[in-house]
């Protein structure tokens, strides 16, 4: 992220960026995907202290990304997938610890209603993160 704390000026309008390409899958190796899950990790390390506010919106795109992923038929090969959780994992993490705790009390619901075992290693990995 060449703009560091300077991200902070164009929050909104990235934001709806990387909604965007969050919901739309782009073919098999998911380049794009990938790529803007990078950019929203970035995003919150360097624009941590605005990110409590949108949590509700990137938890929901992020949640939805990871059932996506993992329930969608396709030829996005397993290497791929893996990658794309992991760094959807990653940011909701993030997004804990800049929100103090906040994405560990919300994902509680989900994990005890989720009967997806890899759905909830993700939880899983947030909710033993420190």
């Amino acid at each position: 992220c060449r703009l560091g704390i300077l991200v902070v000026r164009h929050l909104k309008r990235l934001e709806r960026v990387i909604l965007g390409y969050l919901e739309v899958s782009d073919g098999p190796e998911e380049e794009a995907r990938l790529g803007i899950l990078e950019t929203l990790q970035c995003t919150i390390e360097h624009a941590w202290p605005r990110m409590p506010c949108r949590l509700p919106v990137l938890l929901k795109a992020l949640l939805r990304l990871i059932w996506d992923v993992h329930t969608e038929p396709g030829p996005t090969p397993e290497p791929v997938r893996a990658a794309l959780l992991q760094r959807a994992t990653q940011c909701l993490i993030l997004l804990d610890r800049c929100s103090r705790g906040q994405v560990k009390v919300l994902l509680e619901g989900v994990y005890s209603s989720c009967e997806e075992n890899r759905v909830r290693e993700c939880i899983r990995k947030v909710q033993e993160s420190t």
